[in-house]
């Protein structure tokens, strides 16, 4: 069978090796007799993964001591309504930076539980659209937060800089680009992340809290996404995903193993610019995201003549490139190239898109 790579947004591929460990262990993990997934989440033996999994996190992404890990359900939109719910308590008042599709989900739903104050940085010019800096961004001196989204998925859009809020909380959306490369967890109030992408499976959401904010919440909030009852339970005020919770902690091993953030930043890297560097090139295909915004994940491009669009995802499917269609919101195709994705499959795309031009440009 000729290999398959996976270019799917979310839930995306997972590290071969950790797919490999999960498939040894199915039925019999850590000689308990038993699946992971059939044992009980306040037995010992899932208590001590799931340390295990949190201390390896931390290691990760070097989380201080006062910030709160937690393994929610809901994904990000869940989080769309936990965080107004837990944080939104003061004022009333939140900015939301708005730069994308989910940035502006985001906003939608914390729009029930207050006065949201929408930013819109994003700006085209000569056809790019590029964000500008935050410095320019206006942001209030009374929120209770401010909300932005590093990286947006569907438009292929990043911000590398982190806002400076000053007092003012600083909440990211990190789904799509957690674990991608080393950040300052000091710099954020609160983080958190859909797993689908660099962490896990679906079903697993990571919340990062500074422990300075527990206690805020409304009371209208339930009590699973309530941060502080999360965190006095660790995390187990309900039965959590307890196998995508598995999966993640080996994810974070293999993280380890590799080498780390900053390995992984290298190789996040050195794809994306194989990837971009032949679009550029190309009179066949472009991208259309400023080369300052363009996300290192999430590579979205167009081919010149759109009437090849359906011809080109089928003869890419044959290739064994999956799920190359862009977001029905703004078409053309998409490539995410997440932590788990090699460089080998990026040079798979990269050729088969320069054989497919030659074929339509002779």
């Amino acid at each position: 069978m000729k290999e398959i790579f996976n270019f799917c947004a979310g839930p995306a591929m997972l590290p071969k090796p950790v797919m490999q460990q999960a498939q040894t262990e199915f039925l019999n993990w850590n000689n308990t007799g038993c699946s992971v997934m059939e044992l009980s989440h306040r037995g010992p033996e899932f208590m001590a993964l799931a340390a295990k999994a949190e201390q390896d996190l931390r290691d990760i992404m070097a989380i201080p001591d006062n910030y709160k890990v937690l393994f929610c359900h809901g994904g990000g939109r869940g989080q769309f309504a936990a965080v107004p719910q837990n944080l939104l308590t003061g004022s009333g008042k939140a900015d939301y930076v708005v730069t994308g599709s989910w940035s502006q989900s985001a906003v939608s739903e914390a729009k029930k539980y207050g006065d949201i104050r929408v930013i819109e940085p994003v700006r085209e010019v000569n056809g790019k659209k590029q964000v500008l800096p935050a410095c320019e961004w206006q942001l209030s001196s009374d929120a209770d937060y401010v909300h932005y989204c590093p990286n947006e998925t569907v438009d292929g859009i990043e911000i590398f800089e982190v806002p400076e809020t000053g007092d003012i909380p600083l909440v990211a959306d990190m789904s799509s680009t957690i674990l991608s490369r080393p950040i300052d967890v000091s710099k954020f109030a609160l983080i958190y992340a859909g797993a689908q992408k660099n962490i896990g499976p679906s079903g697993l959401t990571l919340v990062i809290v500074r422990e300075d904010l527990l206690g805020r919440a409304m009371n209208s909030v339930p009590g699973i996404f309530n941060y502080q009852i999360l965190a006095e339970n660790d995390s187990m005020f309900n039965t959590p995903p307890t196998y995508a919770w598995y999966l993640a902690s080996l994810v974070f091993n293999w993280l380890k193993q590799l080498g780390g953030l900053a390995k992984m930043a290298q190789l996040n890297r050195e794809k994306a610019d194989c990837l971009y560097q032949f679009i550029e090139q190309s009179s066949f295909y472009e991208n259309r995201v400023a080369k300052q915004n363009r996300s290192t994940m999430n590579v979205p491009f167009y081919l010149q003549d759109e009437s090849l669009n359906d011809e080109f995802l089928r003869k890419a499917k044959e290739a064994g490139l999956l799920a190359l269609k862009g977001h029905r919101s703004v078409g053309g195709m998409r490539a995410s190239i997440y932590n788990a994705m090699p460089l080998a499959g990026v040079k798979a795309l990269v050729t088969f898109m320069q054989q497919f031009a030659e074929q339509h440009q002779q």
